[in-house]
């Protein structure tokens, strides 16, 4: 997760010279840093340089970044200057076609694949519809989600219907990354954990199931993560997905014993890790791989996005003690 970005210096070289949207959308050189981790890092699959935001945009938001400086281009978010606030504005929304609005990302999954030559598979993504709505209707990351929580539940009909809308856009929007190249795709739910058990349930996986229904997989393995969402777990297993993403408050053995026989496992060291020392990562990585224990169904990885000022080199021991030490529990 955040798997390209500012802790490379090559990435903050190219990003000296371009915005943060006009990176995202030059297919070329949403490529090149996309292709950057497999080169530097030595991940075993590249996922494609992107925004959850430019799904909104897509759908006629104003998407802005603050980027005034070269300082404040790595400090300030994404914002909608005009937030959603009204049904009107949900029922002005459209349904993009995503090979018209959205084809540089197509583009650059194309390029990608083309640059990776096969070295690794690719993997593409979108934000859930209750993540994309948080930052629609908020305007911007928030603390306490006041306006999109009174959405749903004072006018919960309105909530629905954007969330619908939300929903059959990522859903042509995965369908034509994977006709573009991406063999996998991730869904983020990154704020499903800000939602009661029971309004996640209605608000956020109801319509995570909508896209896996909809979504023309080819093939392609679905991955669903939905961030301090360990309470429903194995309704998320139940969603449709091929394999559940763990945050690193889940204990990765319990979920193997919960779900682990049909889905598989992606997770779950803690970001904050890669900050120790190079003996303290590796027995972060041993203890995750003693939890889950031997055999198949464990893509390793990070429990949520990559810190922006990790040590380079600290990415590498992770990598390189994934690799050395999961060879025991094959």
């Amino acid at each position: 997760m955040r798997q390209a970005g500012r802790y490379l210096p090559e990435f903050r070289a190219i990003r000296e010279n371009v915005d943060f949207l006009t990176l995202c959308k030059t297919p070329d050189l949403a490529a090149e840093v996309t292709v950057q981790p497999v080169d530097i890092i030595g991940v075993d699959a590249a996922i494609i340089f992107s925004d959850i935001l430019v799904v909104p945009e897509a759908m006629g938001m104003q998407l802005v970044f603050d980027d005034g400086s070269a300082q404040k281009r790595f400090s300030n978010g994404p914002h909608f200057p005009s937030p959603i606030r009204s049904r009107a504005q949900i029922d002005a929304l459209p349904v993009p076609d995503p090979h018209s609005k959205l084809k540089f990302v197509l583009d650059a999954l194309r390029t990608t694949r083309k640059s990776l030559n096969n070295k690794v598979p690719l993997i593409g993504f979108s934000g859930s519809p209750w993540t994309l709505a948080t930052y629609m209707v908020e305007g911007r990351s928030s603390k306490n989600f006041r306006y999109v929580k009174e959405l749903i539940f004072s006018h919960p009909k309105d909530a629905h219907l954007l969330l619908d809308k939300l929903a059959r856009t990522v859903a042509a929007y995965l369908s034509a990354q994977i006709e573009a190249g991406a063999q996998a795709i991730q869904i983020f739910d990154t704020w499903g954990g800000i939602l009661a058990q029971e309004d996640f349930e209605e608000f956020s996986l109801r319509y995570i199931q909508q896209i896996l229904s909809l979504v023309k997989r080819n093939g392609s393995p679905a991955i669903v993560f939905c961030k301090d969402c360990g309470h429903s777990l194995e309704k998320i297993a139940d969603s449709g997905a091929d394999v559940a993403s763990l945050d690193w408050t889940v204990d990765i053995g319990k979920a193997r014993e919960m779900v682990g026989s049909y889905v598989g496992l992606q997770g779950n060291l803690d970001p904050a890790m890669l900050y120790s020392t190079p003996e303290r990562i590796e027995k972060g990585v041993q203890a995750i791989l003693k939890k889950f224990g031997k055999g198949n169904g464990h893509v390793f990885n990070l429990g949520h996005g990559i810190l922006p000022d990790t040590p380079v080199e600290n990415v590498k021991t992770f990598v390189n003690a994934v690799k050395k030490l999961s060879v025991q529990y094959h």
